[in-house]
């Protein structure tokens, strides 16, 4: 494999992981107000693959640890006897700074498909002359 479509493939994962979290923070952020709902957090982990080269991929998915807010409404459905129920653990302010990195990390590595990309077609160019 070459330079260039090593870089491709090592953006291209970052691309993908980037994406897959997207897609958590997006989960998360819908289920805000879902009684006893807990967030989910991604961790992500270098791979090796046979040629050597690192990728970006998924490690795992698991939820927050943290207690969800405890909110008083005896009407509801879920109330305990003291008229409480488990709300969600999501905070808002960290699933868009989560949205946030996620978006930049994505913009980064497309950048460098897009660079990676038009060295390779700039090189085919110099090769044609």
């Amino acid at each position: 494999m070459s330079a260039f479509s090593d870089s491709l493939g090592v953006s291209a994962s970052g691309l993908k992981a980037q994406s897959h979290r997207l897609r958590i923070v997006a989960e998360n952020v819908a289920n805000t107000d879902t009684p006893g709902y807990r967030r989910k957090t991604v961790a992500f982990s270098e791979a090796i693959e046979r040629t050597g080269l690192a990728q970006v991929i998924v490690d795992k998915v698991a939820l927050d640890r943290r207690a969800g807010e405890q909110i008083f409404d005896p009407g509801h459905p879920l109330a305990d006897a003291s008229g409480h129920y488990t709300g969600s653990n999501v905070d808002l302010i960290v699933e868009i700074a989560d949205a946030r990195e996620a978006q930049r990390s994505y913009e980064a590595n497309l950048k460098m498909f897009d660079q990676a990309r038009q060295m390779s077609s700039g090189l085919m160019d110099l090769l044609r002359k």
